[in-house]
């Protein structure tokens, strides 16, 4: 069976059949119809390749998106539940002390507490050290100089 290559006027060529076909003789084809074969199949195989990633990207962003929409309304929920203990403690302490001096007691406490996270947090980023890779940095230092030495030589 042969098919008519449109780029290629009034030259017959064998049809091309799947890879997995049995009966396939390549041995009378030419080598420019195996490079042309070889190479239409591997930009269509990158082409799917990249259609594939692009729709599995696109699924996952999806996912993703919804699952920080979430959590983001998650944290908007819980800021205003922490409001609302908040009034709470302060209500607690009205029926104590008078309502200012509740609600400025449970202020100082929160004000504390945001107080020993903040320089907590500080102490950890600094004991984090510097965001630069250092170990790759003299890596790729001992490679240039390495690279300069054999060049000298």
């Amino acid at each position: 069976m042969t098919a008519h290559r449109t780029d290629a006027p009034n030259v017959d060529v064998p049809a091309q059949r799947s890879p997995a076909g049995t009966g396939t003789d390549l041995s009378d084809v030419p080598t420019s119809e195996l490079v042309h074969r070889m190479s239409t199949q591997l930009s269509d195989l990158v082409r799917r390749e990249l259609q594939l990633a692009r729709e599995e990207l696109t699924a996952k962003g999806k996912r993703a998106g919804a699952g920080a929409g979430l959590a983001g309304a998650g944290g908007v929920v819980a800021v205003f539940g922490v409001g609302a203990l908040v009034a709470a403690a302060v209500a607690g302490l009205a029926t104590v002390l008078s309502v200012w001096l509740s609600a400025l007691i449970v202020g100082v406490v929160l004000l504390l507490v945001a107080g020993i996270l903040a320089l907590t947090g500080r102490g950890r980023l600094r004991q984090a050290g510097s965001p630069v890779p250092q170990e790759a940095v003299r890596g790729v230092q001992h490679d240039v100089s390495a690279v300069r030495n054999a060049v000298h030589r």
